[in-house]
């Protein structure tokens, strides 16, 4: 018998439990539309909120990058050097989030790994709410200093918890959240949450992944959407989302910037995102710069959906932007819904279930983008209402 022949029993069970979750093939360029498992459908998958993952614009400049710099940065950027295609993504990054300096990473969840260790320690707190995203959760448990969860988005459960923390001593307290939390769609009381940290000294950090080119002018995100520049002592963000591409960042003052080039994990022992990678997050952040006309229609199409999908009965949760998740609560039956979706209506909207979210909150979520067309929302809805018809959801 071999050695990992228990994870046969545990793959069975999450087939029988209705949490295996099935991963796709996608064969063409990410869009409204896509070609998946050699079938045409309409795409509700994917966070490319403006559409921008097959911009042109985009795509030209990572082939000019490829052309100029190569495809790979050599090593990691304190053995190998900076490549100057990073740090003008870093002034530029800055610049569009309103802060002294920001540092590229290679993905938004290796950013939260990056700080939140570096940031604390064992004499320190950290102050998380309850459904903060995984990629939080990872870089709590890599610090050493003790851990207060909140009850999700409930400043008062805040406030005790860092009551709590100044009595028991605390050097230093870090509250951390998301500002756009992705499975429900619902946006954190930033505003209030810096007002309670600054009443107990802590620094205040957000997850801003789902918020930027989604919340504030022009998509600058959930610190802008609450005008709390200057406020909030870290931003933690993704170019994958909304910015159509790959990487994160970290985005707050020099001093913090200069500790994480020192400090920070992935930053010190993981090479730099490639530099056709960057030079297409460059041209996003053009993008966004020169005009608010995707974000607009973002909001627009997500105004269009909702409104339909409850009209049409379904349960949308507490979603306050365009995240859009279709609440079925029975894992089985979301699994059901998903698969009928895809293969009787040619429609691509994945299952959600543990550990993604609790345990009897198993959703659709539908992610909308400003790339789907008003004949695309009326489609979906129709298919969601005919399957949720069949299975006696709605």
């Amino acid at each position: 018998m071999g050695k990992l022949d228990f994870l046969a029993d545990e793959l069975e069970r999450l087939r029988r439990e209705g949490l295996y979750t099935t991963i796709r093939t996608v064969e063409s360029p990410q869009g409204a539309w896509i070609v998946v498992d050699g079938r045409r459908v309409l795409n509700f998958c994917s966070n490319n909120y403006l559409g921008l993952a097959d911009d042109p614009r985009l795509v030209e400049a990572a082939k000019a990058a490829s052309d100029r710099y190569g495809v790979g940065p050599g090593a990691v950027r304190t053995i190998a050097g900076t490549m100057s295609i990073h740090t003008e993504l870093e002034r530029r990054l800055a610049e569009f989030k309103g802060v002294e300096a920001a540092l590229t990473l290679q993905s938004g969840f290796t950013a939260n790994l990056a700080v939140i260790p570096a940031l604390t320690g064992p004499d320190d707190v950290v102050i998380s709410d309850e459904l903060n995203h995984a990629s939080i959760v990872d870089g709590v448990r890599l610090s050493k200093a003790r851990r207060k969860i909140y009850p999700h988005l409930d400043v008062d459960g805040l406030r005790a918890e860092l009551a709590t923390a100044r009595d028991e001593g605390a050097e230093r307290i870090l509250v951390v959240t998301d500002g756009v939390f992705s499975m429900d769609g619902d946006v954190a009381p930033l505003d209030e949450i810096v007002e309670a940290a600054d009443a107990y000294d802590a620094i205040v950090m957000v997850d801003d992944a789902h918020g930027e080119g989604v919340l504030g002018r022009g998509g600058r995100g959930i610190v802008d959407h609450f005008g709390l520049h200057g406020r909030v002592d870290v931003e933690v963000g993704t170019m994958s989302k909304a910015f159509g591409v790959v990487g994160g960042y970290v985005a707050g003052s020099q001093v913090l910037v200069d500790w994480l080039r020192q400090r920070g994990r992935p930053f010190l022992f993981s090479s730099a995102p490639t530099p056709p990678d960057v030079a297409a997050c460059l041209a996003a952040v053009d993008v966004l710069e020169g005009s608010t006309e995707l974000v607009d229609r973002l909001w627009a199409n997500a105004e269009r959906f909702k409104a339909a999908m409850r009209a049409a009965g379904f349960d949308l949760g507490r979603s306050e932007t365009p995240i859009t998740p279709v609440m079925l609560g029975d894992e089985a039956v979301a699994q059901e819904f998903s698969r009928r979706l895809f293969e009787e209506e040619h429609v691509f909207a994945q299952a959600i279930a543990y550990p993604t979210v609790p345990r009897g909150k198993a959703r659709i979520r539908v992610m909308l983008s400003a790339a789907h067309a008003v004949e695309d929302l009326d489609r979906g809805v129709a298919a969601f209402t005919r399957v949720g018809r069949a299975l006696g959801v709605v």
